[in-house]
């Protein structure tokens, strides 16, 4: 499964990225924000080839530069971190998962919402990114954010150790994504939910070329295909869906 840096986060904030090669303004899915598939060179494109592959690939080693994009105040208008941690019902005690945490944007969210007790497992697969997180649950005062490193086709989670899982802007950088999603399953516990978080189709000020996005119904049928059932799909982004998903039985 990837995980990752993933889960990339291509998201431009305030521009939109050119599809030549990425920007400072283009945000990784990775939560790449965080998430995305392979250790591409830099500037490294994938072409979409169809079926349920990533749309594109490139690398988020660089936390420094990253942040500036990432954790840029300005995001917050339009990425609204606490109505995404509304949808996910996050109980206090829980352990959430970050698949592409990239940065760690959303890590202090994720760690208000499970409190003391509950745990915070920021995955990327860039170990530049996980160095970084490590360093700002320090500053932040969040040990309850453990960030972890996992593989392109893995996220590195144990079997039944995880209540909720999120992916901002990640989902189109993963490969493989019915057999990846798949597996992912096992990683729930009893009454788990997946949360996936990308951009709509559109015009839109921020986000990767329309290209390289991958249309919410599409994501639907492949997390269906995979043993997922659409749980809540709640229009609350101006850019991005919000879709939860159950484990189907």
């Amino acid at each position: 499964m990837r995980t990752l840096s993933f889960l990339l986060l291509l998201v431009a904030c305030g521009e939109s990225p050119a599809p030549e090669a990425p920007t400072d303004g283009e945000v990784k899915a990775h939560h790449g924000e965080g998430h995305h598939d392979g250790h591409a060179a830099h500037g490294e494109m994938r072409p979409h080839h169809g079926g349920d592959h990533a749309t594109v690939s490139h690398r988020f080693d660089d936390p420094e530069k990253w942040a500036k994009t990432f954790d840029d105040p300005e995001r917050d208008a339009w990425q609204k971190p606490e109505a995404v941690v509304g949808q996910m019902a996050i109980e206090p005690g829980m352990t959430v998962a970050d698949i592409g945490a990239g940065t760690g944007y959303f890590n202090p969210h994720l760690a208000q919402a499970v409190g003391a007790e509950g745990t915070v497992i920021a995955a990327d697969i860039e170990e530049s990114l996980v160095a970084h997180m490590t360093a700002r649950a320090e500053k932040d005062g969040t040990p309850q954010v453990k960030p972890r490193l996992g593989a392109p086709d893995d996220p590195k989670l144990a079997e039944s150790e995880v209540d909720r899982v999120l992916l901002v802007d990640t989902y189109h950088h993963i490969n493989e994504r019915k057999d990846y999603f798949g597996r992912l399953k096992t990683a729930f516990k009893p009454g788990g939910t997946l949360t996936i978080v990308d951009f709509k189709p559109g015009d839109i000020p921020v986000g990767p070329p329309e290209d390289h996005r991958i249309p919410k119904e599409k994501v639907v049928a492949e997390l269906e295909e995979a043993g997922w059932k659409l749980a809540s799909d709640e229009d609350v982004l101006p850019h991005q869906f919000v879709l939860v998903f159950a484990v189907a039985e």
